[in-house]
């Protein structure tokens, strides 16, 4: 199956169920991607892969203007929703893939995407289309969940990732997210962390497949029961199955004109 399609079959059947997690994964989300974005959010801004719409709503009402661009009609239709529910007027709202943006060079002020570089099958490739979009002296913020830079506990997150849903490729470990900004040509990079605790049936019930949790839960019990902490803390507490994710916001400017 491509990839593109196994994403947007994925994340329409999530659709709902993703919303309900994007709204609460970070109160703090306009002030967050506003404050990293700089005088870039007063400018013409685009929302690659937006999801449900919670950040490209949340830059809105500071912006000149906003493009929410996502894979899926659903998740695009979500958006719509959320930006006429808030009387927002200028948001435009396009299909398309993240790998080769169907806009002209230096067409935004700022470029911000949200848990989506993990669902890229080329991140870099990405990236680059970010860049390039960018006038100079425009600014990406970018942030996701990496995965541990020791490669062994890499690849076994990313596999309980991958069971969890199909359309994971690899959350990547920080310094290579942070390396795919500066080969694409941004500089100025600066970077903030912090990890936000799961329970495994909290985040199992995101991907709305009774069919496929089962199993997974466990096997995710079975490796917290033998130790195996996957770079994410993944244990056994009080009988309940936890783990943490480490959240990664990157931020960085093309090089030129201010």
């Amino acid at each position: 199956m491509d990839h593109l399609k196994r994403v947007t079959d994925e994340f329409a059947r999530q659709a709902q169920s993703f919303e309900v997690w994007a709204e609460n994964v970070d109160a703090e989300v306009g002030v967050r991607f506003g404050t990293a974005l700089g005088k870039a959010a007063r400018g013409r801004l685009i929302d690659v892969a937006c999801g449900p719409g919670v950040v490209t709503a949340a830059l809105a009402p500071n912006a000149a203007s906003i493009v929410a661009f996502d894979a899926t009609d659903e998740m695009l239709d979500k958006a719509r929703a959320r930006c006429a529910k808030a009387s927002l007027r200028n948001v435009a709202f396009k299909s398309g893939d993240a790998e080769n943006l169907p806009f002209a060079d230096a067409e935004f002020d700022g470029a911000v995407t949200r848990t989506a570089v993990h669902h890229f099958a080329d991140p870099q490739r990405a990236f680059d289309e970010m860049f390039r979009v960018l006038r100079p002296g425009g600014a990406v913020v970018v942030a996701d969940v990496v995965s541990s830079e020791a490669a062994e506990e890499s690849r076994l997150h990313n596999a309980i990732e991958r069971l969890r849903d199909p359309s994971h490729m690899r959350m990547l470990p920080a310094s290579e997210l942070d390396a795919c900004a500066r080969r694409a040509g941004f500089r100025d990079l600066e970077t903030a962390a912090w990890d936000m605790d799961r329970e495994l049936d909290e985040w199992l019930a995101i991907v709305n497949d009774p069919a496929r949790v089962e199993p997974i839960r466990i096997v995710v019990r079975a490796l917290a029961g033998a130790g195996r902490r996957a770079g994410i803390g993944l244990s056994i507490k009080d009988g309940r199955v936890v783990f943490f994710h480490r959240w990664r916001l990157l931020k960085a400017s093309k090089p030129g004109e201010r």
